[in-house]
């Protein structure tokens, strides 16, 4: 199964200030972080982040910040606890009502589409990301973790959350596997501009 751009949202999860310093291999997963929000904001993929007790941990850098429609701060390790899944799902717009009646309905606009595949990135990989990861996989979403943009104060702590989230049902991919399944071809009117994105 392949990342279908049309039914994805991406999700940064707590690339804090105050966090950031002790992260395994930090710098390098910040650089795919972002990576990864300026394909998904070229390709108008909604970009979503979250921000764990930003009181005590800070901001996440404002570049990060800057690619997301908007940030959610926290206080859970699962961000689906503090509103998350109201974000990825809306629910379905009523009609306005002029003088108390509906609008007719070839006059409704007909619901956005659902983007059930979230793909999601950050730290640390085995308390926020992967909480947030098993509770949106229990919500009946489908979720790919983008490996190369998510850490942990110690490897193995990171690896051992890779591997409960792929035995609970999670993809494991990376930034150029989700750069490419979003484009598909070669032809993609904005192929060469992700290239210059990713490289």
């Amino acid at each position: 199964m392949l990342l279908d751009l049309d039914e994805s949202q991406l999700l940064l999860v707590d690339y804090q200030e105050r966090l950031m310093p002790f992260i395994h291999e930090g710098e390098a997963v910040l650089r795919n972080a972002l990576r990864l929000g300026r394909v998904a904001r070229a390709l108008q993929v909604p970009i979503w982040g979250t921000e764990e007790n930003p009181a005590g941990l800070g901001p996440n850098p404002p570049e990060l910040k800057a690619l997301c429609r908007k940030t959610l701060a926290k206080m859970h390790f699962s961000a689906c606890a503090d509103g998350l899944t109201q974000l990825l799902r809306p629910a379905a717009r009523q009609p306005q009502a002029g003088n108390a009646r509906s609008l007719p309905k070839h006059l409704q606009k007909p619901p956005a589409p659902e983007r059930n595949s979230i793909v999601m990135a950050g730290c640390e990989t085995h308390v926020c990301l992967m909480q947030t990861a098993l509770d949106l996989l229990d919500e009946e979403f489908d979720v790919w973790v983008v490996t190369d943009a998510c850490s942990s104060r110690s490897e193995r702590s990171r690896d051992a959350a890779f591997d409960r989230l792929a035995a609970a049902g999670a993809e494991l991919v990376t930034t150029e596997m989700v750069a490419f399944e979003w484009l598909r071809t070669a032809e993609h009117p904005l192929f060469k501009e992700v290239l210059s994105l990713i490289k």
